[in-house]
Parts: structure tokens; C-alpha cells; sequence
């Protein structure tokens, strides 16, 4: 009888331990602090490591959401733990400091491939044959795009000024001598952007508008993208470095250097350093993390019509309908995670 006992509290305390091990496995995630971005693809990853984190591994999260250079200064400050989506070569001298620094890190790869620059919509491209920037550079071109403010220039609808990628169209404007034909407009938000592009096609009105991709309008509208010298490392930063005297100088500080087209570049993931001690596991996912820009347009697609713009609600469709996340993740991880869906 005593064996017995002994045998039955040695299983129960084994399952005790077991099971206690188990609870601290997910309790033992804390707070994780998420910068979110102020564009869909971005806000897409956002709500799917969200749920994962939350559902999956019991962490807290906390988003703060923002503009490219705001919630970048957050990361390198070490005050947010990770950014879902980084355009890497946009900021590449900060990323290449802070990385030096030892402040941040690029743990993944969320979107394997990219693609930005500048675009005309195909009507108008078709027209009066333009295929690069070059062919911009007529005065008779320039009027096809009038800027309703400032009507003795055409109108390059651009970045958020917000966005580093705002800059970096100001110093290739420059270099091209785009700049003396075009305003580089701010349209305020990615909304007011797509809403402009939108508007033009709508009314079979011509516009020059920077974009990028993956975004869902990119399978909603034609747009032909400009031809540009040929990205190369060397000449990007030397962009980069002057991006960086142009935010901080004004545009005083703008001076010609030789332009290059956008990298097509992989969209990365970024951590603060502590995290690789505070939270192993988590960066472990965050690593792991990776999804086709085939499977993001589709998904931004179903952001924008079916779930009405809810980046909960795609992210959960996403893991419902998709086993490509189960691979991140441990078993017992994706079990709680299909288990809250």
C-alpha cells in the first residue's frame, strides 16, 4: 500500500511538474512591445504576430503605431521590441549604425521580395510613350500633370512625408532635375495616396505617382513603372547618406548625386538586442516568420474588400485558412493558436 501511495504521488507530482512547466512556458512571456506602421501590408504582419504571440506563446502586447522615422527612432532607442516590416535599404545608413551600435538586429525575412519607384498609369504611358524618368523631363510631359497648387509645375504625387521614402524621392528628384518640372507632393496619409491614385483612374486623369508593393490598389489599377539606372549598393549609399543631411538640414542640404532605381528588396524584420535574451523563443518565431508577396497582395486584397480594411480580421483568416504559419511555430504553440481562432 505504501508503494502504491508512493507510486500515485510520484505520477501525480510528475504531472503536477509537467503541467506547472507548461503553464510557465506561457506565462513566462512578458510584455512585447510591437511598432506598427502606418500602411497595410505592415499592419497585415502586425495583427498575424500579434495573435500568435498573444494566443500562442502568452505574451502581452503592446502596438504603438506610426510613421517610418518615429517608430524607427523607438526601435534604435531600444523603447519598442520589434518591427514587423522594415524597407531596410530606404534607411540603410540608420540601420547600418544602429546594427554597429548593437541596439537592433534583422532576425527575418517577412516578404522574400519588394518592389517601389516611380509610375505613370498605362493610358497615359501609352499615349506619349513614357518609359523612364528621362522621358519626364519634358516640359510638354510636365504639364500633362499640373499640380492644382502650384500650376506652373506637374505634380509627382509622393511619399508621406512621414516616410523616409519621402526624402529619397526629394534627392532623386533632385539628381534627375525632376525636381524643376515637379512638386514632390505629400498627400498627407496611405489612404489620401491610394485615394489619389484611385481618384486619377476614376476620372481618366493622368498621374506620376510614387508606389510600391505588396498592396492590394497594385492589382486594382495599371499602373507602368519608370525605368531608372540600375540599383547598385555603392551609389544607394551615397542616396542614403545624403537622405539623412536632407531630414536633418532641410532642402538646402539637397545636392545632385548619381540616382538609382529602388532596391527589389527583401522586407525584413527587425528586434531591439534585449529581446534576444528576455524573450529566445519569440525570436525563434520572429525568425522563422516568412510569407510569398504573391500570398501578401492576396492577402492585403482581402484586407481591403472582404475584411473592410480589419487587419484582425485578415490575420485570422490567414491562420484559419493557411498552414504556412504552423512551420514558425512549435506544435503545441500552433495547437493554442488554432484553438483561440
Amino acid at each position: 500500500m505504501k508503494m502504491i501511495i508512493g507510486k500515485t504521488l510520484f505520477a501525480a507530482t510528475m504531472v503536477a511538474m509537467t503541467m506547472g512547466g507548461s503553464t510557465t512556458a506561457a506565462s513566462a512571456c512578458g510584455t512585447v512591445k510591437i511598432g506598427d506602421l502606418d500602411w497595410g501590408s505592415a499592419k497585415l504582419h502586425t495583427a498575424i504576430a500579434k495573435i500568435i504571440l498573444e494566443k500562442g506563446y502568452g505574451c502581452t502586447t503592446k502596438i504603438t503605431t506610426g510613421s517610418t522615422n518615429p517608430i524607427m527612432a523607438a526601435l534604435y532607442a531600444q523603447k519598442l521590441d520589434v518591427v514587423m516590416e522594415v524597407w531596410s535599404d530606404n534607411i540603410d545608413a540608420q540601420i547600418q549604425k544602429n546594427v554597429k551600435a548593437g541596439k537592433i538586429r534583422m532576425v527575418g525575412i517577412n516578404t522574400p521580395q519588394s518592389g517601389q519607384g516611380f509610375y505613370v498609369d498605362a493610358a497615359t504611358a501609352k499615349k506619349y510613350n513614357l518609359k523612364s524618368v528621362q522621358d519626364m523631363l519634358k516640359p510638354e510631359v510636365a504639364k500633362l500633370f499640373k499640380d492644382p497648387s502650384e500650376p506652373s509645375k506637374g505634380r509627382m504625387t509622393s511619399c508621406i512625408s512621414g516616410w523616409t521614402c519621402y526624402t529619397v524621392n526629394q534627392v532623386k528628384m533632385h539628381s534627375y532635375g525632376l525636381d524643376k518640372l515637379y512638386t514632390n507632393y505629400d498627400p498627407g496619409s496611405a489612404g489620401a495616396l491610394d485615394a489619389a491614385i484611385k481618384g486619377a483612374f476614376k476620372k481618366k486623369k493622368p498621374i506620376f505617382t510614387y508606389y510600391w508593393e505588396p498592396t492590394a490598389l497594385m492589382g486594382q489599377v495599371e499602373l507602368v513603372k519608370l525605368q531608372e539606372p540600375a540599383y547598385n549598393r555603392k551609389d544607394w549609399a551615397v542616396i542614403s547618406k545624403l537622405v539623412e543631411e536632407v531630414k536633418k538640414g532641410g532642402p538646402e542640404k539637397l545636392k545632385k548625386v548619381k540616382a538609382v532605381a529602388y532596391n527589389g528588396m527583401p522586407l525584413e524584420i527587425a528586434i531591439n538586442t534585449k529581446l534576444d535574451k528576455r524573450e529566445p523563443e519569440v525570436v525563434k518565431f520572429l525568425s522563422k516568420y516568412t510569407i510569398p508577396l504573391a500570398k501578401v497582395n492576396e492577402l492585403l486584397a482581402y484586407y481591403k474588400t472582404v475584411a473592410d480594411g480589419e487587419a484582425d480580421v485578415t490575420a485570422r483568416n490567414f491562420l484559419k485558412t493557411d498552414k504556412t504559419w504552423e512551420k514558425w511555430v512549435p506544435a503545441d504553440v500552433a495547437a493554442k493558436v488554432k484553438a483561440s481562432l
